[in-house]
């Protein structure tokens, strides 16, 4: 059997379409803080409604998927994404953050049909000796998606906009001056999310018309990589909750996920703290790149890596290595103190598909139900930020950081735990969902 190199065209797109838009929303946030004079926990909204999504509409979309198979399902979610991305325009025309908030729901449902569905597509389209490759491919892309989108999105969104309003100004403007400023300060929204709409439009109507291999004899292997199955793995905790590294890992992922996804939806801001660079908006979008780069170097790197060196010790490092550096930043100040925040990217990079390998090794025929509680625990990046957040508003963002380096440290545990664990009997692949 060789790679379905259509297939595989297709499935890279998609992986990279949703990096680029899961990572948008780091530029949109500080945006519409400025816009909106919102405090942290009110902007934190944005990663909460965000992952919450993931959460909520998981098994709905598996269902999808086993109703209407991946290729539909696909398309499905594609449009459903474009309808997500095409509502920021009204909730621009009318700047009201709660049709911000209403439109970025829509946009992470049809994402997560998108997922659950090319995951594990992208396993059965070719030999299965060769499956893992594909993935880390795909997932490569999805790393350049989440690489560019700073750039784009602060040359097209950030760039474009006056100098924001403090909270005294905007509270000083009558409420006609107040509306028109915030119309004024999110129209700069509606044109790139317009060309997204266009896009998703355009990418699931060419997959609606490419005739893709009817794939089939792999029901085992995809209901291992199927988020749906998260209700069934509940309903019968007898056995899976017997796996105590099933629960250890997913406690891994929700910090994992809570700590990247708070560190990259604060970063813009951070910067423009008048101790750590104080920098504009316009200028820190673009050291945004730095973190995500980060992340999509120490992909390669640490794929070599992981080659040769066990799981464990691999993942202890990088947890160690991110704790330090968020201990620097928050005992610094300067550029230091950004520096030290922005390369934290880099030791995130191997984190989830290591948790995720630890927690479902060995689990044989309960694979589906433990890899599904992981999936459920990407519950993470809504409540960690949206706690940091409130956090943030009482004691400051500089020092409201130590929540992230808290989740760090349980990774070094769990990590320093499976050093001394015993090789897999047998593997199975990772799959990273953002």
């Amino acid at each position: 059997m060789k790679t379905d190199t259509r297939a595989m065209s297709v499935a890279t797109a998609l992986f990279f379409m949703v990096g680029f838009l899961t990572c948008l929303n780091d530029i949109v946030s500080p945006h519409l803080k400025s816009i909106f004079a919102l405090d942290y926990a009110q902007t934190q909204s944005i990663p909460f409604f965000f992952f919450s999504s993931y959460f909520v509409f998981s098994y709905p979309a598996g269902k999808i998927v086993e109703r209407f198979g991946y290729k539909k399902s696909m398309v499905v979610g594609l449009f459903v994404m474009a309808l997500g991305a095409l509502g920021f325009l009204p909730a621009a025309h009318l700047a009201t953050f709660a049709l911000f908030l209403a439109a970025l729901v829509i946009l992470a449902a049809g994402m997560t049909v998108v997922q659950v569905a090319i995951n594990p597509y992208v396993t059965v389209i070719g030999p299965a000796a060769t499956a893992s490759s594909r993935l880390n491919l795909a997932q490569a892309f999805n790393s350049v998606g989440t690489f560019i989108a700073p750039f784009i999105g602060t040359y097209l969104i950030l760039r474009n906009t006056m100098a924001p309003a403090t909270r005294e100004q905007l509270l000083a403007m009558t409420a006609v001056q107040r509306q028109a400023y915030r119309v004024l300060q999110a129209s700069t929204v509606q044109t790139p999310y317009l060309i997204i709409t266009i896009g998703l439009v355009l990418l699931a109507l060419a997959l609606a018309a490419i005739k893709l291999k009817p794939q089939t004899g792999h029901t085992d292997l995809t209901q291992d990589f199927r988020p749906g199955a998260f209700a069934e793995a509940l309903s019968a905790p007898s056995s899976i909750w017997k796996h105590k590294w099933v629960i250890f890992g997913a406690l891994g992922i929700f910090t994992y996920v809570g700590a990247e996804v708070s560190i990259g939806n604060l970063l813009v801001n951070y910067m423009g703290l008048p101790q750590i660079a104080g920098l504009r908006e316009s200028i820190a979008g673009y050291f945004l790149m730095c973190y995500w780069g980060g992340a999509m170097l120490g992909r390669f790197v640490g794929s070599a890596v992981l080659q040769r060196v066990r799981t464990g010790p691999v993942l202890t490092v990088a947890a160690i290595g991110a704790f330090t550096l968020v201990v620097i930043s928050l005992l610094t100040h300067g550029h230091l103190a950004m520096i030290a925040m922005l390369a934290v990217g880099f030791c995130n990079s191997i984190m989830f598909p290591s948790i995720f390998t630890l927690g479902i090794q060995d689990l044989g025929p309960l694979t589906s139900k433990g890899s599904s509680i992981l999936i459920g625990a990407i519950l993470g990046g809504a409540i960690v930020p949206k706690l940091q957040g409130i956090v943030a508003d009482h004691i400051g963002l500089h020092r409201s950081f130590f929540i992230p380096a808290i989740c760090y440290i349980y990774i070094a545990a769990f990590a320093f735990a499976a050093i001394k664990r015993p090789p897999a009997r047998d593997s199975l692949l990772p799959v990273e969902p953002v």
